[in-house]
């Protein structure tokens, strides 16, 4: 005997013994509208050790809307051991349905991995450096040879690459090196005033900031930017290539990467720095003046007069020679982080990261270096 236990818009559930019929009808999309089917797994939530079956031959149009109820059917069913005759269902819907069955756990994303032992973490930032400065070394001595070669026109250098390179760190740098080097020159000068002030002594800030930008911030701030703005860009580029594996094709026909990528490069930012850092000195120069003649009554004819009487030329030839090393520096850690890149999209953001803070702090070591070595001789 067959008896009605629910019934709705949309299906309807029928008991004969100990099988279950589940009729389905309509339309099952979201589009349409799923029907309410609490009543059915209250049902189902009371029934134990049954067989269910489906009847879809009235089935019309369905969508994932189907797929979820069907999914959630079959949790409910296997709770309360309740046989399902899957083949019954809709032969797309039965394909879905072992699909969505058959996929495998999502495993947690995050594992506990025990941490290395402090002594084992400082091995390996140990191998880490020492195969790094091996790398770098190896790496200087292919520059030299690089060079050597250009000297002797044995290098294959195309001059177009080096034009274009200097267009792009020279040229096109101005206007923030102009920007910041206008502002150093007037911070030095508000630093110098708030304490020269108090002396009635406010002539001398000119010697101040003529003395710090030939010297030091000239060449310091144009490295800086050069090193953010040309140096993260030369690994980037150089990383894309290496992904690309643009340099293995170069090494296949037997064309040097270092001297066809890194010495137009290398010599661009020597010819350009030098010449950036004399342009800084002179920007930074006329923001101090642009302080003094505002805030300070100190004239553009006083402080370039003061400046001229107490900054020899000696003191801009060692801001052009530091600006020069500081150049060389630059290139070439853009290059080695460039051409030592992974072979993936996060690798040439390392590289480029790491080719901005290797830069910085070779520029802190090397002036520090130049710094000492001047006031021991005395310049």
């Amino acid at each position: 005997m067959t008896t009605t236990d629910v019934t709705a818009d949309k299906y309807r559930l029928t008991t004969s013994g100990d099988e279950l019929c589940l009729e389905l009808s309509g339309e099952w999309s979201f589009k349409a509208g799923v029907p309410d089917t609490s009543p059915l797994f209250t049902e189902l939530a009371t029934t134990h050790g049954q067989k269910l079956s489906f009847d879809c031959s009235r089935l019309e149009h369905w969508d994932s809307g189907l797929m979820t109820f069907l999914i959630n059917l079959v949790e409910t069913c296997e709770d309360k051991s309740i046989a399902i005759d899957r083949d019954s269902l809709p032969t797309g819907v039965n394909k879905l349905f072992n699909l969505s069955s058959n996929m495998p756990e999502r495993r947690a994303q995050h594992r506990d991995h025990p941490e290395d032992p402090v002594l084992a973490r400082i091995g390996h930032i140990a191998i880490e450096a020492h195969r790094t400065w091996s790398d770098m070394l190896g790496f200087i001595g292919e520059i030299f040879i690089g060079l050597f070669n250009l000297l002797r026109g044995r290098a294959r250098f195309r001059f177009s690459d080096l034009f274009l390179q200097l267009e792009l760190a020279g040229p096109a740098a101005l206007f923030i090196v102009t920007l910041i080097s206008i502002l150093v020159g007037m911070i030095l000068a508000f630093v110098a005033a708030v304490q020269l002030r108090l002396f009635g002594a406010e002539i001398f800030i000119a010697n101040l900031v003529g003395l710090g930008m030939a010297r030091e911030m000239g060449a310091m701030m144009t490295a800086v930017i050069m090193a953010g703005r040309t140096g993260a860009a030369y690994a980037a580029q150089l990383g894309t290539m290496q992904v690309n594996e643009e340099i293995d094709a170069l090494r296949t026909i037997a064309v040097s990467p270092i001297d066809f990528l890194v010495l137009p490069r290398l010599i661009a930012l020597i010819i350009t720095m030098p010449l950036l850092c004399i342009y800084a000195d002179f920007m930074g120069i006329i923001g101090g003046a642009v302080v003094c003649a505002t805030m300070l009554d100190i004239s553009f004819f006083q402080y370039f007069q003061q400046i001229q009487g107490f900054v020899g030329l000696t003191h801009f030839f060692i801001g052009v020679i530091k600006a020069g090393v500081f150049g060389v520096l630059i290139a070439t850690a853009g290059c080695f982080r460039g051409l030592h890149c992974g072979r993936s999209a996060s690798a040439v953001g390392f590289a480029a990261t790491s080719a901005v803070v290797t830069s910085i702090v070779l520029i802190i070591v090397a002036d520090a270096i130049i710094t000492v070595l001047c006031q021991v001789l005395g310049v």
